[in-house]
C-alpha cells in the first residue's frame, strides 16, 4: 500500500475543533483520504469519546487504515481509543513522541492537545509519525500487551 493511498480517519471534541480543520486541510493537501468523523464545530461542548469512538470503529471496522484523535491535551481521546482491542493510540507533544510512537509502538492512532501543541507543530508531528517506518525488533513488545490484555 503506498502511504499516499492511506486513509485517515480524524476527529476532534470542541475544544480541538479549529486544531482538527487545519490538520484535515493539511492532510488533504497531502494527497490522503480523510474521514473526517467531527466535531462539526467548536461553539458547543460535545462529549470527546463520541468522537474517539468513531475513529476507533472506522480503523476496526477497515474503514480507516489509522486515525487522528484530537482534544484538549489529548490524554482522554487517547484513554477512550485504548479501551479496543487492536488499537494502539499515543498521545504525542513533540517529535520524539511521534517518531517513537509510529516507530516503537506501531500507533495506529496520534493523539494531540490542542491547548499544548500549536498547528503548525501538529501537522509536522502527524506527518513524522506517518513517515516513521515500524521497527520490527519492537513487535515482541506489542505481542506482549495483547497477551496480558487478554
Amino acid at each position: 500500500m503506498k502511504k499516499r493511498n492511506l486513509r485517515i480517519g480524524v476527529a476532534s471534541d470542541h475544544a480541538a475543533f479549529d486544531l482538527k480543520r487545519d490538520i484535515v486541510a493539511y492532510l488533504k493537501e497531502g494527497g490522503y483520504e480523510v474521514l473526517d468523523r467531527g466535531a462539526r464545530s467548536g461553539r458547543r461542548s460535545v462529549d470527546y469519546p463520541d468522537f474517539a469512538f468513531r475513529v476507533v470503529n472506522d480503523i476496526l471496522d477497515g474503514n480507516a487504515d489509522l486515525g487522528v484523535l484530537l482534544c484538549g491535551t489529548g490524554i482522554g481521546m487517547s484513554m477512550t481509543a485504548n479501551r479496543f482491542k487492536g488499537i494502539r493510540a499515543a498521545v504525542v507533544h513533540d517529535l520524539s513522541t511521534a517518531i517513537a510512537a509510529a516507530g516503537h509502538n506501531r500507533a495506529n492512532i496520534l493523539c494531540i492537545g490542542a491547548r499544548l501543541v500549536a498547528p503548525a507543530l501538529a501537522c509536522t508531528l502527524v506527518q513524522a509519525w506517518l513517515d516513521t517506518p515500524f521497527e520490527a525488533r519492537h513487535q515482541h513488545r506489542l505481542d506482549l500487551i495483547d497477551e496480558l490484555a487478554g
